[in-house]
C-alpha cells in the first residue's frame, strides 16, 4: 500500500509540473490551447496503444509476421503504416512460459510512442525506474497486482534514445476463434510494457 501511495503522490506531483509548465507556454505565447489540444487528440486517437494492440493481434495471428516482426520491429510496424517520431529504432521482445519481459528506460523515459502513445507517468517516476531493475518481481505484485511465478524468469530491458524496447505478451487462452480486431482488443498498453498480462476473454 505504501508503494501505490508512493507511485500516486509522484503521478500527481509530475501532473501539477506538467501543467504549471503548458500554463506558463501559453501564456508566453509558445504554445496555444488549440495546439495542446491537438497533441492530446494526435496521442490519444492517431497513435498509441491501439496500433500497438494491432500489430500484437497480427503478430498472435500470423506467424511470418510475428518473425518479421521479432527480427525487425521497426520494419514490421511500417508494413501497417506505423512507425515515426520515437520509432524509429524499435525491438519486441516475447514473452514465452519460461521469460517474462519488462521494459523501462533507467535515465528519463525513453519509450516507443508510436505503438504505446504517451508513456505513463508511472514508467517516467524514479521509484518505478530504480525498483523495476533491483527487485522487478517484488514491484510488480505490489504496485500491479501482477504475480509473476517463481519459475518465470523476468527480463528487464533498458530502452535508450537509440533503441527502445516493447513486448509482444502471450496470446492468452480461450482465444483461438477471435479475429485480429478481437485479439486486439485484449492487448493493453501495461502488457506490451510488461507489467500486466493479457486478460482472457470475458466468457
Amino acid at each position: 500500500m505504501a508503494a501505490t501511495d508512493t507511485r500516486l503522490r509522484t503521478q500527481e506531483e509530475i501532473t501539477a509540473r506538467v501543467k504549471a509548465l503548458e500554463a506558463v507556454l501559453i501564456e508566453k505565447g509558445v504554445l496555444t490551447t488549440a495546439a495542446v489540444d491537438r497533441l492530446a487528440e494526435v496521442y490519444e486517437n492517431e497513435v498509441g496503444p491501439q496500433l500497438g494492440a494491432k500489430v500484437v493481434a497480427r503478430a498472435w495471428s500470423d506467424p511470418e509476421f510475428k518473425s518479421r516482426l521479432l527480427a525487425d520491429a521497426t520494419a514490421a510496424c511500417s508494413e501497417l503504416g506505423i512507425g515515426g517520431l520515437q520509432g524509429e529504432d524499435m525491438t519486441v521482445v516475447e514473452n514465452t512460459d519460461t521469460v517474462h519481459n519488462v521494459i523501462v528506460c533507467t535515465l528519463c523515459s525513453c519509450y516507443p510512442w508510436p505503438v504505446l502513445g504517451l508513456p505513463p507517468n508511472w514508467y517516467k517516476a524514479p521509484p518505478f525506474r530504480a525498483r523495476i531493475v533491483r527487485e522487478p518481481r517484488k514491484l510488480l505484485a505490489e504496485d500491479f497486482g501482477f504475480t509473476v511465478p517463481d519459475s518465470v524468469e523476468i527480463r528487464v530491458w533498458d530502452s535508450s534514445s537509440e533503441l527502445r524496447y516493447w513486448v509482444l505478451p502471450q496470446r492468452p487462452a480461450g482465444t483461438d476463434g477471435l479475429s485480429v480486431e478481437q485479439l486486439a482488443a485484449l492487448v493493453t498498453r501495461d502488457s506490451m510494457i510488461g507489467v500486466g498480462p493479457v486478460a482472457a476473454p470475458a466468457s
